[in-house]
């Protein structure tokens, strides 16, 4: 096969995804080269056989495929940035009572920031990544399978990194990326996707922030109570960390027979309080550290989505510097800590992070 132009970094996590991303850029004559950042030291958890991002696993799944496409594989020790702007920042807002998003601060501060100059470093003009999204114009927008799209946690990506990045399946959907996997014969063509934080196979989060901390010589949040909106105590907690707004199972046993929800979180008071659906519900909230991805505005009308899944809502936007404060159409679930990205149709305006006040 005859290749030819720039040469292209393809991000490889050792999935299907990134490897056909890498497979497709090979076989359409570009120049590739395989990289693979080490992030999590997942020795002796379930990541590291499991198949899940970060685990010894992974990088020898990046490296099959590399030797199966017959391009040159690296690997990049980012150990110590992840854990210090990803790993760090997920167990301190969980102390705080906020609720975390580490897939958006690893886009911020690994994959296109150190991932990218070391790309540039050995002379490539462009990295290539397996994220569903597209960017069309110099704007970065939803990819085409409404139930794989990436984009939110892509809105703190640098702006000025846009016209240095591909993501060739943004116009798939992950059917067709598993029949293209199959066809060009790549070793991980049938690798189950993970499903969990990369750096908590096991989902428990709780746990992960205490043996974290413990660590780290950081005091833990103390046991305290759970109380209803009057400040009636309905039952005990083990502390603050265990729980994020919104959260309906996992209370233990409360003196009411009503449907609760976690409605709000005071770490330093120790408290959980709880209350029915609606009080979890917010229908004004303010965005710290916003990052745009278009031209700034002061005020605008748009839609924000305040989880990956979630239904993005319509909403009026003040911009005062880098916080908005946002009115929404109608009420939802949105807890301090987690991402709020702002939407044209498709396209990624800008977003930030959900703040307490």
């Amino acid at each position: 096969m005859t290749t030819s132009g720039p040469l292209v970094v393809a991000a490889l996590s050792g999935g299907v995804d990134s490897a056909t991303a890498a497979a497709l850029l090979v076989e359409s004559g570009h120049r590739v080269v395989g990289m693979t950042m080490r992030l999590y030291d997942a020795r002796g958890t379930a990541a590291s056989s499991g198949g899940r991002c970060c685990g010894p696993r992974d990088v020898e799944d990046a490296r099959a495929v590399c030797a199966h496409l017959g391009i040159p594989f690296y690997v990049v020790d980012l150990a110590a940035e992840f854990s210090a702007t990803v790993v760090d920042d997920f167990v301190e807002a969980y102390l705080a009572g906020e609720t975390p998003n580490p897939c958006v601060k690893c886009n911020q501060h690994i994959k296109f920031t150190p991932l990218l100059d070391r790309a540039r470093a050995i002379g490539a003009d462009v990295l290539v990544t397996g994220h569903y999204a597209q960017i069309i114009d110099g704007t970065l927008r939803r990819g085409i399978d409404a139930g794989k799209d990436q984009s939110y946690f892509l809105f703190s990506m640098p702006a000025r990194e846009l016209d240095a990045v591909r993501f060739p399946l943004g116009g798939m959907t992950k059917e067709q990326v598993r029949m293209e996997a199959m066809r060009l014969g790549l070793p991980n063509a049938a690798k189950p996707e993970s499903q969990e934080i990369c750096f908590v196979p096991d989902g428990d989060y709780a746990g992960f922030v205490s043996a974290h901390a413990l660590r780290k010589g950081r005091a833990m949040p103390g046991p305290g109570e759970i109380v209803d909106a009057s400040g009636t105590v309905l039952g005990r907690h083990t502390g603050v960390h265990n729980y994020t707004v919104g959260q309906r199972r996992g209370l233990g046993s409360l003196t009411t027979k009503d449907k609760v929800y976690v409605a709000a979180i005071d770490p330093a008071r120790a408290e959980v309080r709880v209350g029915p659906k609606l009080a979890a519900e917010r229908s004004e909230l303010a965005i710290r550290d916003l990052r745009w991805l278009s031209a700034p505005r002061a005020t605008l009308s748009a839609a924000i989505q305040v989880r990956h899944r979630g239904t993005p809502i319509r909403a009026d936007i003040r911009v005062e510097g880098d916080r908005a404060v946002v009115r929404l159409a109608e009420p939802t679930v949105a807890a301090a800590g987690q991402a709020a990205v702002i939407y044209d149709g498709d396209q990624v305006l800008a977003g930030g992070w959900i703040s307490r006040d």
